[in-house]
C-alpha cells in the first residue's frame, strides 16, 4: 500500500494555503529575529532611511521610490524600525505570491507550490531580505511584471497592460537596473511570433505612456543633474581580471542556490538502487512558449547582471541575486518534467528546513558568539537608540534647541538619524552626496559631529578636523554592544556645533 505523507496531501488538494503557510512563517521568521537582535539597522538601511527622510527626487544612490516608502513606513511605525521590517516582509510575501500566480499558469497549482518552495531556499530571500531598499522593493515589482508579462504574451490578456504599465514605471523608480529589465522583456517579446504581434497593436503605446508620466519626475531630475552617461568600460588589458570577476558572480549565484542543487540531486533516482512507490506531483503539458518564457528570465538576467557587474567591477550582480535568481525554482520544476516524484520525502524536508533555518542560525552565532572570538564587530549591534537619545540630550542641554543634523563618521551618523528628532544627515567628506545640507548651513543650524575615539581625549581625525576647522572635541561617550564578549566598549567622539541663529 502507497503511503502518502499529510504535506503530500495538501499540496495536492490545497497548494494555496501551503503557499501562504510557508511564505508567512518566512516572513514572521525574519520580522522577529531582527526585533530580538538587531540594536541597529542591517546593511544600509539606516542611509537609506536617512535619505528618505528629505524626500529627493533623486540621489546617487538612485531613484527615490525605496527610500519614500521605507521613510513613510519608519514614521507610520512611530519613528520605530519595526515599520520598515514589515515593509520588507510584505514585498517578500507579495514576491512569492505573483510567482505562485505565474508558475500555476504555466505548470499548474500544485507543481507552482513546489517551485515557490524551491525558490524559498535561495539565499537572497532570507536574511538580505530584511535590509529594505531598491533591491527589496525591486523583487515584488519584477515579479508583478513578469505575471503580467506572460498574461499579454502567452494568455493575450489585453487587460493586463495597464498593470504592467503601473509596475514598469514603479520599477523605472526603484532601481537603476530597471532599464536592462525592460529590455530583456521587450527583446523576449521581439524574439517570439506571438510578441510580436502583440506590439503591434495600441497597447504597448498606451502604456509607454503611463511609463513616462510616472517616471517623468525622475527622468528630469537626471538630466539636470547631468548624470545621463555611459559607464566607462575597461582597458584591454584589464579584460582578464574582470573576466575572473564575472567568474567569482556566477560562483555566488550559484552558492545562493546551492539549496535547489541539493533538493534537485537527492530527489533524482539517480542513487537509488531499489526504485520507490513514490508520490507523483502532475502537471498539464508545459507549451514550448512556457517553457522559453521560464529559461530565458531565469537565465538571461544572471548572465547579463553577472557579465555587466564584472566589466564594471562592480561588488554585487547589478539588479540584485533576488532579482536574477526569481525564476530559478521554476526552471528547475520546468526541467523536471511532467511528472514530479518526489522521492526521499524525510531527506527533502530536513533539506528544505535546513536551506530556510541555516541563515537564521547564522545570523544568531554572529551576534552572540562573534564578540567573544575578538575578530570583529557586529554591525546590527551598534547601539543605535542610545548613541540618539545621547547626543539629542547633549545638544538639547548644551544649545536648548533639538539636534538637528549629524555629521562625521558616515555609519555613526546614519545611525543617530533614526533618533525620534529625525537630525539631517550632512556628509561633509561628500557633501554631494547630501544636497539638502552643506557646511555653511551645518554651521548656521548647528549640530554634532561623531566619529570613533581612538585615544581618551576624544581627538578627532585628521580629515573631521579639516573639514570642521575649530571643532572642540568633547570627552569620548562610551556605550556597550548588545554583546561584549571581549571586544571593548564602543568609544565615541563627539563635539557640538553650536548654532548661530536662535
Amino acid at each position: 500500500m502507497r503511503f502518502t505523507s499529510l504535506i503530500v496531501e495538501l499540496i495536492r488538494a490545497r497548494p494555496r494555503l501551503i503557499v501562504w503557510i510557508v511564505v508567512l512563517l518566512q516572513a514572521g521568521l525574519w520580522l522577529i529575529l531582527p526585533m530580538l537582535l538587531y540594536r541597529s539597522p542591517p546593511g544600509d538601511l539606516a542611509m537609506v532611511l536617512a535619505y528618505g527622510r528629505e524626500y529627493q527626487v533623486g540621489t546617487d544612490l538612485g531613484p527615490p521610490l525605496a527610500f519614500w516608502l521605507a521613510d513613510i513606513a519608519f514614521r507610520a511605525a512611530g519613528n520605530h524600525i519595526f515599520g520598515v521590517y514589515l515593509l520588507a516582509q510584505l514585498c517578500s510575501v507579495a514576491t512569492f505570491w505573483a510567482l505562485f500566480l505565474l508558475a500555476r499558469a504555466v505548470v499548474g497549482g500544485q507543481q507552482a507550490v513546489l517551485a515557490v518552495l524551491l525558490t524559498m531556499t535561495v539565499v537572497a530571500f532570507s536574511s538580505p531580505g530584511v535590509e529594505f531598499g531598491p533591491l527589496v522593493l525591486a523583487r515584488p515589482l519584477w515579479s508583478l511584471l513578469l505575471l503580467h508579462s506572460w498574461q499579454i504574451i502567452g494568455q493575450n490578456r489585453r487587460n493586463a497592460w495597464f498593470a504592467w504599465s503601473i509596475e514598469a514605471g514603479l520599477l523605472l523608480l526603484t532601481t537603476p537596473a530597471a532599464i536592462g529589465l525592460l529590455i530583456l522583456v521587450a527583446g523576449f517579446a521581439l524574439a517570439t511570433a506571438r510578441g510580436r504581434r502583440v506590439l503591434t497593436s495600441f497597447d504597448p503605446l498606451f502604456a509607454l505612456l503611463v511609463i513616462l508620466v510616472l517616471a517623468l519626475p525622475y527622468i528630469i531630475w537626471l538630466i539636470r543633474a547631468d548624470t545621463l552617461a555611459l559607464p566607462h568600460w575597461p582597458d584591454v588589458a584589464d579584460l582578464s581580471a574582470r573576466a575572473l570577476r564575472w567568474g567569482w558572480l556566477l560562483g555566488g549565484l550559484l552558492l545562493a542556490i546551492s539549496g535547489i542543487i541539493a533538493l534537485v540531486i537527492f530527489n533524482s533516482g539517480w542513487f537509488i538502487r531499489n526504485p520507490e512507490d513514490a508520490p507523483i506531483i502532475f502537471r498539464p503539458p508545459v507549451a514550448p512558449l512556457a517553457r522559453n518564457f521560464v529559461y530565458f528570465f531565469a537565465i538571461a538576467p544572471a548572465l547579463a547582471g553577472s557579465l555587466i557587474s564584472g566589466l564594471l567591477n562592480l561588488d554585487r550582480v547589478v539588479g540584485g541575486a533576488g532579482i536574477v535568481l526569481l525564476m530559478s525554482g521554476l526552471a528547475a520544476i520546468v526541467a523536471t518534467g511532467d511528472l514530479v516524484q518526489l522521492r526521499r520525502q524525510r531527506v527533502l524536508r530536513t533539506i528544505w528546513a535546513a536551506a530556510i533555518v541555516a541563515p537564521a542560525l547564522a545570523v544568531i552565532a554572529a551576534t552572540l558568539l562573534l564578540p567573544w572570538t575578538g575578530t570583529g564587530e557586529v554591525a546590527t549591534s551598534l547601539p543605535a537608540s542610545a548613541m540618539g537619545r545621547f547626543f539629542d540630550d547633549s545638544f538639547v542641554r548644551r544649545t536648548s534647541q533639538r539636534l538637528r543634523a549629524v555629521s562625521g563618521d558616515a555609519e555613526l551618523a546614519s545611525l543617530i538619524t533614526l533618533d525620534s528628532a529625525r537630525p539631517h544627515l550632512f556628509l561633509a567628506a561628500e557633501p554631494q552626496r547630501t544636497p539638502w545640507l552643506n557646511a555653511a548651513k551645518f554651521n548656521e543650524t548647528g549640530g554634532v559631529v561623531v566619529w570613533r575615539a581612538s585615544d581618551t581625549a576624544g581627538t578627532p581625525p585628521p580629515d573631521i578636523a579639516k573639514q570642521f576647522p575649530g571643532l572642540v572635541p568633547e570627552v569620548p561617550r562610551a556605550f556597550e554592544w548588545l554583546v561584549n564578549g571581549r571586544q571593548p566598549l564602543l568609544r565615541v567622539g563627539w563635539a557640538i556645533v553650536r548654532p548661530k541663529t536662535p
